[in-house]
């Protein structure tokens, strides 16, 4: 489904005649993020496989935009696409941990920020304009994603796994925070 609306968006979107080795790469990060979704219907069992397919799609987060940059093919079609499957990630790998016990219901907090600034746009049509492209806010995706990735370990004491959590929560709490702070000075 993914698969289908990335293509459905890219005519429209992608100023490119290729699509390129980056959203090749992020293509490979759906697929894998995708596969995640199976534990989650299965009952949320945590296993090794878990933890490494989330460290691969991870680690491919930081070559797709480099590809992209090498090959001079960098689009807002495929930073968005980046975007959202960074999104998907979070939001897959939040319920895995909560299926499978690692985490409480707050660990669903961390796969809901996207989604919930999306629906926040709709309402409030400020909160969609563009923002600028920062740092922080891949960072503060790094960090959300590494936590997430963290609490699949079956080996995590509970204790490490909510401070995980916890940082992961301010770092996003800042990041969001920090653009819509940005948006609200600038809205029309």
């Amino acid at each position: 489904m993914g698969c289908a609306l990335a293509v459905a968006a890219m005519p429209r979107a992608h100023p490119h005649d290729g699509v390129g080795l980056g959203n090749f790469v992020t293509l490979v990060r759906l697929a894998l993020t995708a596969s995640l979704t199976v534990p989650v219907l299965m009952g949320g069992e945590v296993a090794w496989p878990i933890f490494w397919l989330a460290a691969a799609a991870l680690l491919l987060d930081g070559i797709d935009g480099w590809l992209a940059r090498r090959q001079r093919l960098t689009s807002r079609f495929g930073a968005r696409f980046d975007m959202e499957v960074d999104a998907a990630l979070g939001l897959v790998l939040a319920l895995n941990a909560f299926a499978a016990g690692t985490a409480g219901p707050l660990v669903l907090l961390l796969g809901l920020p996207r989604y919930l600034f999306a629906a926040a746009g709709r309402a409030l049509p400020w909160l969609a304009r563009p923002l600028p492209e920062r740092f922080g806010r891949k960072a503060a995706c790094v960090v959300q994603i590494a936590a997430l990735i963290a609490v699949q370990l079956p080996i995590l004491p509970p204790a490490v796994a909510a401070a995980a959590i916890a940082l992961a929560a301010l770092a996003l709490g800042w990041s969001f925070g920090r653009d819509i702070l940005w948006l609200r000075q600038r809205r029309a």
